[in-house]
């Protein structure tokens, strides 16, 4: 029997301690690129028009799945920086269940700071990948 994942309240405190460890953006930047970089592979052939995301200024790719009651996110986008923003929405929301995604506020991003220091496209585009995986939730939870 695997562990239970951490709590998305879990999960979004280990990304404020990760992010308040490490010392500027320039750091924080890379460390987002990182985790975009450990990302699942995207199936190529996925990375077509019906699984494109629009909303971004990046082209992004995207694919869900629920599987029981938990949704299963895989993405990915051109741009390091954005692949490394998708990881980071996939880290908190994927593997979680419709009611979960409702319940958490996305004010987190805020809370990382990543809103001020995001382009505005960027910020944009990081706001409507969330409203979309609440759309998801929203439409399960009906």
């Amino acid at each position: 029997m695997t562990d239970k994942a951490p709590s998305i309240d879990a999960e979004i405190n280990a990304l404020k301690d990760e992010f308040a460890f490490l010392g500027d953006w320039t750091e924080r930047y890379q460390y987002i690129m990182d985790m975009g970089k450990q990302m699942p592979t995207f199936p190529p052939e996925k990375q077509d028009e019906a699984h494109k995301f629009h909303g971004c200024q990046s082209q992004v790719w995207f694919d869900y799945e629920w599987d029981g009651d938990q949704l299963k996110l895989i993405g990915t986008s051109d741009a390091m920086i954005v692949n490394g923003l998708i990881a980071l929405l996939f880290r908190v929301y994927s593997d979680r269940s419709a009611e979960e995604i409702l319940a958490t506020d996305s004010g987190f991003i805020d809370d990382l700071g990543l809103s001020a220091h995001l382009s505005a496209n960027r910020a944009t585009g990081l706001s409507n990948m969330i409203e979309k995986i609440r759309g998801l939730a929203a439409e399960r939870a009906a």
